[in-house]
């Protein structure tokens, strides 16, 4: 599961807003923890070269401190951690690390040192979340306040939200799920949203149209509610507070935004890809919206195997610096 996870932080509080979540997803797993800084060299003319590296020289003994600081953090709470400064560009850098290090988890704050921004996540988290072959978990960076000098140990995730589409892909998330809520001692809800079929257009419909969209609907409700019977039922479930909801909705997005707004989710949970899903996208059409639209941190479990090339060549010349 999530033995290894990476940290990619930029020294702003926004990105250090992950660090809670990185001890409540950790701690379950007995995970090793990896704080990386990604230091990006600004390509600069030759009469400026000399004080660009002085200044990238300060700021990678800054990076170090800081790292440092936070490596310590994590353990005095008894996670092992390491830390380390790279040098190259941060998206791809990140992505070809954890790749590199079979990273299980990378945990990313949705904002950075650039600000919040109107878009859900920032251009740099954007990029790592399209090419990391990883599973995720996004922090949204507007809803905590700068880190404090002691992780919590009290539970974060009291309410954990769990889509499923009643494909066996949507359940991979599942053994990760039961794992995290016996430590958080969470509550789980399973949710499945039946949606109304789409219709002839014609206004309006006719009775027998409507009739049909009835029995289609009610076909769809007496199988889901089989499901989530027998979803309960799973001895891996039967230690945990399981919460089962079945929502008939014209749009299945709009009712899992609603759902997690009414039961004061703290955590979304998705597979990366439902019964519908292509192997040629990293993530599911649902997962997408989640990304860019969604409130609550946002765990992605990634059921696609590694690629060979993560990246192409000239976007993948990083080192490692020892400090």
């Amino acid at each position: 599961m999530f033995d290894r996870i990476l940290v990619p932080l930029d020294g702003s509080q926004l990105a250090d807003s992950v660090l809670p979540h990185v001890a409540a997803i950790a701690s379950p797993f007995n995970a090793e923890v990896t704080l990386l800084r990604m230091v990006e060299k600004n390509q600069t003319v030759v009469s400026a070269q000399l004080f660009d590296l002085l200044n990238w020289q300060i700021n990678k003994t800054k990076s170090a401190l800081y790292l440092e600081k936070i490596k310590v953090l994590f353990q005095e709470s008894g996670i092992r951690t390491q830390a380390l400064v790279s040098e190259g560009l941060v998206a791809e850098g990140i992505a070809e690390y954890a790749q590199q290090q079979g990273m299980k988890l990378i945990v990313l704050s949705s904002h950075g040192r650039n600000g919040l921004t109107q878009w859900g996540i920032s251009s740099i988290t954007q990029k790592i979340v399209l090419i990391a072959q990883t599973s995720l978990l996004i922090v949204r960076a507007h809803q905590y306040g700068p880190c404090a000098d002691k992780l919590s140990t009290a539970p974060l995730y009291k309410r954990i939200l769990v889509p499923l589409d009643g494909s066996q892909r949507a359940e991979n998330a599942l053994p990760i799920i039961t794992q995290l809520a016996q430590f958080h001692k969470s509550q789980v809800h399973l949710v499945h949203v039946v949606e109304t079929p789409e219709m002839a257009r014609q206004m309006p419909l006719a009775p027998e149209d409507v009739e049909l969209a009835t029995r289609v609907v009610d076909r769809n409700r007496k199988e889901a509610e089989q499901y989530l019977e027998n979803l309960k039922s799973r001895s891996y479930l039967k230690d945990i507070d399981v919460r089962t909801h079945l929502i008939t909705s014209e749009n299945a997005t709009v009712a899992l935004h609603q759902l997690e707004e009414q039961e004061q989710i703290d955590i979304v949970t998705f597979n990366a890809h439902g019964y519908s899903g292509n192997h040629q996208w990293p993530y599911g059409s649902m997962v997408n919206h989640f990304i860019l639209y969604g409130k609550a941190p946002l765990l992605i479990v990634q059921d696609l195997p590694l690629k060979q090339e993560l990246v192409s060549p000239e976007l993948s010349n990083f080192k490692r610096i020892e400090y």
